[in-house]
């Protein structure tokens, strides 16, 4: 009897243990449904490139309404460079007028982070606190931007202040939203565990609501860096260059189309790698999301 059990110990232990073989196969297969997905997203831009040179060809709206792709590549170029003696658009480069927006962004959705955090908190876990603030961060997230914007300019100026409170305006009441949201919805037997063991009302809001909320909170702070990014065209409409959205005003009224085109696609593809980066982070920060 001690041999036979002897004997099962080793292949139990082999059945139980991983097989390098499947470990390898996984691999293999998310590496072709990678290539295979990024296959299909060059098909799809090699087939809207196509399509948009087959309109401009056609001359079915005039080339100033609808450059071609060549123009607005050639418009990229010239405002990337320095060329016969000018440098980029009004003095910067697109990278620069993309990096001057993108600070702003962070600056706005920084400060927004930083008093929409807290002020969840409050409205979630403040009863009182919520009947009176939950009407108002609901109030300035149903505001276009543009409705407060001379209001802001009337008060600050046309310098920086007017733009970043404009941004911390328009991203401030989705974390709000998001974090209150959130501890409403922490779990009632983490709390009276907490409870159980001696933790107090300020203990118990750091220990296990801010925790258990997190996920949600970075959900928010990614929704509100969006709405920081596409109110950054109507806070740079003031006194914006250098900036993105000063640059895309400027060419606007010069009916330079290819140019504004051109800083569209520069927001458009930094805000996907922005968000790839608020992805990245919110992977590192709360591992267990998705997760049983």
């Amino acid at each position: 009897m001690t041999t036979l059990t002897t004997g099962a110990g080793p292949d139990l232990h082999a059945q139980a243990a991983p097989l390098p073989g499947k470990e390898a196969d996984a691999r293999h297969r998310r590496l072709r449904e990678a290539l295979r997905w990024g296959a299909l997203r060059i098909v799809a831009l090699a087939v809207l490139l196509a399509s948009w040179q087959a309109v401009v060809s056609a001359g079915v709206w005039p080339r100033v309404l609808v450059p071609s792709p060549g123009e607005v590549w050639r418009q990229f170029v010239l405002a990337s460079t320095v060329h016969d003696g000018v440098r980029g658009v009004g003095g910067h480069l697109l990278v620069e007028h993309l990096g001057v927006s993108l600070g702003r962004i962070g600056t706005g959705s920084g400060y927004a982070v930083l008093a929409g955090v807290p002020l969840g908190l409050l409205i979630g876990t403040v009863r009182p606190l919520a009947v009176v603030l939950e009407p108002a961060v609901t109030f300035l997230r149903t505001l276009p931007p543009l409705a407060y914007l001379s209001l802001l300019v009337i008060w600050f100026g046309i310098d920086e202040a007017p733009k970043i409170w404009l941004l911390v305006i328009a991203a401030l009441p989705p974390i709000a939203a998001a974090t209150a949201a959130a501890v409403r919805t922490v779990p009632d037997q983490l709390v009276e565990a907490a409870r159980a063991l001696g933790s107090g009302p300020v203990a118990l809001l750091l220990s296990v609501r801010l925790p258990s909320a997190l996920p949600e909170i970075l959900t928010g702070v990614r929704i509100a860096v969006g709405v920081a990014y596409t109110s950054v065209v109507a806070a740079e409409t003031i006194n914006g260059v250098p900036g993105i959205g000063g640059m895309i005003r400027d060419a606007q009224r010069y009916n330079q189309t290819a140019l504004v085109i051109t800083g569209i696609l520069a927001i458009g593809l930094s805000g996907i790698v922005l968000d790839a980066l608020l992805r990245l982070v919110e992977r590192v920060s709360v591992p267990w999301r998705g997760r049983a």
